[in-house]
């Protein structure tokens, strides 16, 4: 049984656009041949990846099963040809990256910057996601490269040191903290809190603490981004927690002070992760290699 690659790139097309028409589009391709194509894959595999209705196509179980294995595939047939690019003609290619929003707003700006300043054929492909996703976007092959915070997720991943940064409160410039060099948290949860979106690792670790203190903790809102926070914070509507680095891009615009958390878990350890040294591209592994200097850094 012979594998199309173009069809593998159409079916985890469909699968993550949720259409065969946006897919086809993507893809450059005629609805109908992409249809043609998607029912001769099934017949190779012998297993049907799609129930069919008048309101478009769902992926059955089989499908979700593909979508990894032919990720994989995808990928390594990439590396194989950007990697023999690399013998001819220079170091080229692209690497998937994601990173949680810590690492984005405080280091990565920086790095890509000169990174790709030395390598201007290298096309990095970032985005966003919390650590949890992360690590699975790793393990899944959905991703070359994530950056998260240092910890166990249950994938089977290498875990490289990255560098350290540090939680502090921030308040707005009239708050009764304002003033304060430090304080703990337990001082801070008698007032309303601007918390980051479920599941990040900010809002996990400040619930956990205030169970620890047998405190709660009052989330009035809860935004997506540093900058929301900072925002809202400056609005006078709660404090928050972030990285100082990146509560730092804010100070000079917003009415905004940091105040030092004076708690052994606001410091922190940022980690690369990769499936495995061996199984990154060459473009992946200096993109690795690049980050790495200088690890141990603060923000």
């Amino acid at each position: 049984m012979k594998l199309d690659p173009v069809s593998l790139r159409l079916f985890v097309a469909v699968m993550e656009d949720g259409t065969i028409a946006g897919a086809s589009t993507r893809e450059h391709i005629a609805p109908s041949a992409a249809s043609r194509r998607l029912a001769e894959l099934e017949s190779a595999l012998r297993v049907n990846l799609f129930t069919r209705s008048n309101k478009g196509v769902a992926p059955t179980a089989a499908a979700f099963a593909l979508l990894n294995l032919a990720r994989g595939v995808l990928n390594d047939m990439d590396g194989i040809a950007s990697q023999m690019r690399d013998y001819g003609s220079g170091t080229r290619g692209h690497v998937r990256v994601v990173a949680n929003i810590s690492a984005i707003t405080q280091f990565l700006p920086a790095e890509l910057q000169s990174f790709m300043a030395a390598h201007p054929q290298v096309d990095v492909r970032l985005q966003e996601q919390i650590s949890t996703t992360v690590a699975h976007s790793v393990a899944e092959n959905a991703a070359d490269v994530g950056i998260l915070n240092a910890g166990s997720y249950g994938e089977n991943l290498v875990l490289l040191p990255y560098r350290n940064d540090e939680l502090v409160l921030v308040v707005p410039a009239g708050h009764a903290l304002a003033r304060a060099k430090s304080a703990r948290l337990a001082e801070a949860l008698v007032y309303d809190f601007v918390g980051m979106h479920p599941g990040s690792a900010i809002n996990n670790q400040l619930i956990r603490a205030a169970n620890e203190a047998g405190l709660p903790l009052k989330l009035r809102i809860q935004v997506t981004g540093y900058d929301a926070l900072c925002l809202m914070v400056a609005s006078g509507l709660g404090i928050g927690v972030m990285p100082r680095a990146s509560a730092a891009l804010y100070r000079g615009t917003l009415k905004i002070r940091t105040v030092t958390l004076a708690e052994p878990w606001a410091r922190r350890e940022l980690a690369l992760c990769v499936r495995s040294m061996e199984s990154l591209s060459s473009v992946a592994r200096l993109l690795v290699e690049h980050l790495r200097t200088g690890v141990g850094k603060g923000g």
